[in-house]
């Protein structure tokens, strides 16, 4: 059914034609009459329309502004304008609206019916036409997408040398694709939303191959503008770009700046970030998955750095291994004198060398560990509830691998030191608690001397030894001996745990002068001899 839509100034008019026209003989509904062109306009925003038959001469918006409003915002819509006799040739003017019919006032039943009819047969073809295109744009689409798919695996195969490298060029060449530059190195594209930095639900992994696919248009047509390289999607929707030219600093320059231009223009069409790894020159396509590898490594360090990153690996020099012993002895005597200024310090020193040595996550996370275990070992040093402070410091342990970027984790370890910071701090409000922090302070920097003395201790802090053990078992609940065995254990747990030492050799290094009485010791603390502990726990 036909939906026509009537407006004439005129009520008389509107009802004479409303009423005169058989609207269910022609197959048509009168969907509405309005006696302006700006309740028409209004009208078809809300309801669909087939045809508007309208006046020219209205208030607020005449017919020609009518025509023009339609033939701006709704194409398909055929307008039929009717007329006084001085009007007719102001009409024509309307053709520019792509106006169908023009018909001059009074207008008969007969005349009005046969112009309807004639006006069902342009909205068929519209209709038809538009049917066409769509097909043949959804068909377009599909062949293109389908060449592309084809063309993204073939060039996924010879960069990842998923099949034999003469093979993928031999498919390439039949696609039209030559690679015959002097160098190539490839880059890849990942969007940080759907990373593990974030927790993906459902919807946004429905979502993400689309956003994958609008990355890979805007990477393709600026890499094919710029005549630089080919753009395609490997195996996790993720867009690759293979460059290739002359290993120079202005082809270096331009594929850094093709990578920026690509960020930023995804950036503005979906408003989302990437981060880009670049990686190293190759000189042949049989070389292609180094520079691959390099690439995706590039966008591993996003755990470390963050999102948003554009790495080129040809720049990047790790400085290898880092030593965080002296500035964890600087953490921890900050801690226990109370210096929260050298304590955010030594944080920043850390996280700075951490990041700059661009480590991967497990061993930034091992760094991370040996953090709260000094901080734990501050702790437990002064802690009367000594459990509870190792409880806490083995979940943090648990908890920080399973955090999404470095950022957080470190973030968990700083209110660790800065809580722990807290309660020492206010420990050391009474002399006799901080004679108590100096004594413990004292066994863990000693507790290897065999010789180590209650006496030793009240000499270094000038006390009698009646005081001291007073004030020591008030604050710590444990006797000078049962704090020194304790901490002896722990080193020892710590040795037998993440070294090959020879019990002996741990004993030695514990303060124990008689290995023998150190298995004693040993097995009345945990339950175990120092081989079977090491046995079950040794990594």
């Amino acid at each position: 059914m036909y939906r026509i839509l009537l407006v004439d100034d005129e009520i008389l008019v509107r009802d004479a034609i409303r009423e005169n026209i058989d609207w269910a003989g022609m197959d048509c509904e009168l969907v509405g009459d309005c006696q302006n062109g700006q309740e028409a306009a209004e009208f078809v925003k809300k309801h669909p329309v087939d045809i508007v038959l309208t006046d020219i001469c209205m208030p607020y918006m005449d017919g020609m502004e009518l025509s023009h409003f339609l033939h701006d915002n709704y194409p398909d819509i055929v307008i039929v304008i009717f007329s006084g006799f001085g009007e007719f040739e102001y009409a024509k003017k309307a053709i520019q609206y792509n106006v169908s019919e023009y018909l001059l006032k009074p207008i008969t039943a007969m005349e009005l019916t046969g112009v309807i009819n004639k006006m069902k047969e342009k909205v068929d073809q519209r209709k038809e036409e538009k049917r066409r295109i769509e097909s043949l744009t959804r068909a377009s689409e599909n062949y293109h997408k389908n060449a592309q798919m084809i063309r993204s695996k073939a060039i996924e195969a010879l960069v990842t040398c998923s099949r034999d490298v003469k093979e993928s060029l031999e498919q390439l060449q039949s696609m039209g694709i030559e690679l015959e530059a002097s160098n190539y190195r490839v880059a890849v594209f990942d969007i940080d939303l759907y990373s593990d930095m974030y927790q993906i639900d459902v919807e946004k992994q429905q979502e993400s191959a689309l956003m994958a696919f609008v990355v890979f248009n805007i990477s393709n047509e600026i890499v094919e503008r710029e005549s630089a390289g080919i753009a395609y999607q490997d195996g996790s929707n993720r867009t690759c770009v293979l460059f290739q030219g002359p290993r120079t600093k202005e082809f270096s320059y331009k594929v850094k700046s093709i990578c920026q231009e690509i960020r930023q223009k995804v950036k503005e069409v979906i408003g989302i970030d990437l981060s880009i790894g670049i990686g190293i020159w190759v000189r042949h396509p049989e070389k292609l998955l180094f520079s691959y590898d390099t690439a995706a490594d590039a966008i591993q360090y996003r755990y470390l750095l963050g999102g948003c990153l554009l790495l080129d690996m040809e720049e990047i020099k790790k400085n290898g291994e880092v030593s965080l012993y002296e500035t964890l002895e600087q953490l921890t005597d900050s801690l226990k004198a109370g210096k929260k200024e050298t304590m955010e310090l030594c944080f920043a020193r850390m996280e700075q060398e951490i990041k700059g040595a661009l480590v991967d996550k497990s061993r930034a996370c091992m760094y991370l560990q040996q953090m709260i275990r000094a901080i734990g070992n501050a702790c437990t040093s002064v802690q009367t509830d000594r459990d509870q402070a190792v409880k806490r410091s083995e979940e943090l342990l648990s908890k920080v691998p399973k955090q999404c970027t470095f950022q957080q984790a470190i973030g968990l370890v700083k209110e660790y030191g800065e809580a722990v910071f807290e309660e020492l701090s206010s420990l050391n409000s009474s002399a006799g608690q901080r004679q108590a922090l100096l004594a413990l302070d004292y066994i863990q920097n000693n507790y290897m001397d065999p010789d180590l003395s209650l006496n030793d201790i009240c000499t270094y802090l000038s006390i009698s030894t009646s005081y001291f053990s007073t004030i020591f078992k008030e604050v710590t609940g444990g006797t000078f001996m049962e704090a020194l065995i304790r901490t002896r254990m722990d080193k020892a747990r710590e040795l037998l745990e993440n070294t090959t030492l020879k019990n002996y050799e741990i004993a030695e290094k514990v303060g124990f002068s008689d290995p023998h009485y150190f298995g004693i010791s040993f097995k009345k603390m945990t339950g175990k001899t120092p081989t079977e502990y090491a046995r079950e726990y040794r990594k």
